[in-house]
């Protein structure tokens, strides 16, 4: 069973296997977690991605989080083209779950989230509407252009400032919202054009970093707190209570204070 880890990574599978493809068990795939040694299933499928994770578009972090395990979900909901996708799996496939196992990794129930899906699935909920969006983006940027109108011709009076900020207020949180979208690829096919508007809107509209705020939100946060970042009343103290966080991410926990440089 070994032999066909090797295989699986330095090129097998690049075409019809006339050998049957090896049968694994989970208490085998789940020794396969480490640095060095990635297995993961896909629909009952069985990839070594040792190597693969390097390449992975979505980073190291996210497909190495599910080595050992079952990774079927997530694999269906963080690839929209899963046609497309499914070609770079056929060299890393070194075999596929044994006829007695189970689909989940530790007897997993997943059958209540599979059936909400679907049933979004059915309501077509994960379909975006363009007119929708257009609209949205549309209506941002005349409010935006009707506050610059104002300030040209109408001066910067205390009436002219309170109107300009309510309008300005509504644009920006709306904005908002949209750039959140886009940020998370949520409104085109094509990633690429999801990038593009999502910097238009954060980057030129709000004039914010899209890349910091993505990195930010995808990437583990470090669980060092930082003492800046406290309320003012702490600022006072001499020393400030030490927040660490447990590197599950589970919960927070209060640790000894820590005194203050």
């Amino acid at each position: 069973m070994g032999k066909g880890g090797e295989q699986g990574e330095e090129g097998g599978g690049g075409g019809e296997r006339e050998a049957p493809i090896p049968a694994y068990t989970w208490e085998e795939i789940q020794k396969h977690n480490l640095r060095t040694d990635k297995w993961l299933v896909i629909e009952r499928k069985v990839y070594n991605i040792t190597q693969w994770v390097k390449r992975h578009p979505g980073g190291i972090r996210v497909i190495s989080h599910y080595a050992g395990e079952d990774a079927t979900d997530a694999f269906w909901a963080f690839h929209p083209d899963i046609t497309f996708v499914k070609k770079f799996l056929k060299p890393l496939l070194i075999g596929e779950l044994a006829p007695g196992e189970p689909s989940q990794d530790r007897e997993k129930n997943v059958k209540d989230f599979r059936a909400l899906r679907k049933t979004a699935e059915d309501m077509k909920l994960f379909k975006s509407n363009p007119i929708f969006f257009s609209l949205y983006l549309i209506h941002i940027i005349v409010m935006e252009v009707l506050a610059w109108l104002m300030v040209s011709y109408c001066g910067t009076s205390w009436s002219i400032t309170f109107v300009l900020s309510i309008i300005l207020t509504v644009s920006q949180a709306q904005a908002g919202w949209l750039q959140h979208d886009f940020g998370h690829l949520s409104v085109f096919q094509k990633s690429v054009w999801n990038h593009i508007v999502h910097k238009f809107v954060i980057g030129h509209l709000k004039v914010r970093a899209c890349h910091m705020g993505r990195r930010m939100q995808n990437v583990c946060k470090k669980d060092i707190a930082d003492e800046k970042m406290f309320h003012p009343l702490l600022s006072a103290l001499k020393s400030a209570p030490n927040l660490h966080h447990k590197q599950s991410g589970q919960q927070w926990k209060k640790g000894t204070d820590v005194e203050r440089t």
